[in-house]
């Protein structure tokens, strides 16, 4: 969809990212790096200022203690330590609970690697977790569970209640837990992050994995971190160590001090939010019905005011003739399930939620 908005010249709402400069103070602290002379390798796991700052935010936030020498390692993007962490322990057969719709490439993950993804879809609308269904597809097989709040494509969230769930179900079992946290920052209307970290069942078996690009709109710098006890992380950095080894540099050195500064991060909901309540108001005026978003960049509509055509067809269309770009949710299911929803990213200049809004009121 990105590369028909970039031939067509449609607004791109589709991909996930930012189309506003990330933080001036950001940029001229990977700057000053470069000058510096940080310009060579860094450490395997990482550098360790950075591992460092990484676990002090970790305990101001959550409450727990990560040693930094041994539990946290930094990556070339969030997605590589999702691949990265099944890669240390999947084996071919092992099975993996996936929740649909799912992010694009924890299915492909899997199955590379010989696993088998058992799809649990969740409740729609609402996108939560239906813990019966769990039960059902759990088997003896189960290796492992991933987890993605807030979720990818539709918004939702996991809540304690979610986590405790899981907690009681995992306990005195050898399954771990992949938990993608990229959008942790990015949660609205006052809600907790219910981050794995929080609760001591699901951290002693999870490798919770963040995104620096995604938080502070520098998503083409791919720069991530992965947080597991020091026996899953040793295997981890097996991995890793002869795949990326190391992660670039003076962007490692330049995060130090930012992440230090609690404010980049704590202020990062509300300035997204704002952008979330601007789209919802620019969107009453179209004949999308928005569903409830609680985080990350991006939200659901439905079209049956304007077309009972599949999702796949209504994306095409809205982006060939009204010039505005979306992702059909569609896409996010292993066999295309189409509930007539389309996702927006709003993670936008406002004038360009304003130009989109203002096409989409013509459709």
């Amino acid at each position: 969809m990105s590369g028909l908005a970039a031939e067509l010249g449609a607004i791109n709402l589709g991909q996930g990212f930012p189309d506003f400069p990330m933080d001036a103070r950001l940029h001229e602290s990977v700057a000053k790096a470069m000058r510096d002379g940080y310009n060579q390798y860094a450490p395997m796991p990482g550098w360790m200022p950075l591992r460092e700052a990484v676990s002090e935010k970790i305990h101001f936030l959550y409450g727990t203690s990560c040693d930094p020498a041994t539990e946290i390692t930094i990556t070339p993007g969030g997605s590589y330590a999702i691949y990265t962490a099944f890669t240390s322990f999947l084996e071919p057969g092992d099975e993996v609970i996936v929740f649909e719709p799912c992010y694009d490439s924890y299915i492909p993950n899997i199955e590379v690697l010989g696993g088998i993804p058992v799809r649990v879809p969740l409740r729609v609308p609402g996108f939560g977790i239906d813990w019966e269904k769990v039960d059902q597809a759990w088997s003896s097989k189960t290796r492992a569970i991933i987890l993605n709040t807030p979720h990818n494509p539709t918004g939702a969230i996991l809540t304690d209640h979610d986590m405790l769930e899981l907690s009681r179900r995992v306990e005195g079992t050898d399954i771990l837990i992949v938990s993608d946290e990229v959008y942790e920052h990015l949660i609205f209307d006052g809600q907790p992050h219910a981050s794995v970290l929080r609760y001591s069942t699901l951290r002693e078996r999870s490798f919770a994995c963040y995104s620096f690009g995604k938080v502070y709109h520098c998503t083409g710098w791919k720069m991530g971190y992965c947080v597991a006890p020091e026996k899953l992380m040793k295997e981890f950095r097996k991995v890793h160590q002869f795949n990326a080894f190391s992660v670039n540099t003076p962007m490692q050195v330049g995060l130090v001090d930012f992440l230090a500064e609690r404010t980049s991060y704590l202020g990062l909901s509300s300035f997204l939010q704002m952008r979330r309540d601007l789209f919802i108001a620019l969107m009453q005026g179209t004949p999308f019905t928005l569903q409830p978003s609680f985080g990350s960049y991006f939200i659901l509509a439905t079209y049956q005011r304007l077309s009972e055509e599949p999702d796949r067809a209504m994306a095409l269309r809205l982006t060939r003739e009204v010039g505005v770009a979306t992702i059909p949710i569609s896409a996010f299911y292993q066999e295309e399930t189409d509930h007539r929803m389309l996702r927006f990213c709003f993670c936008k200049k406002e004038e360009t939620l304003r130009e989109a809004a203002r096409r989409l009121q013509l459709s």
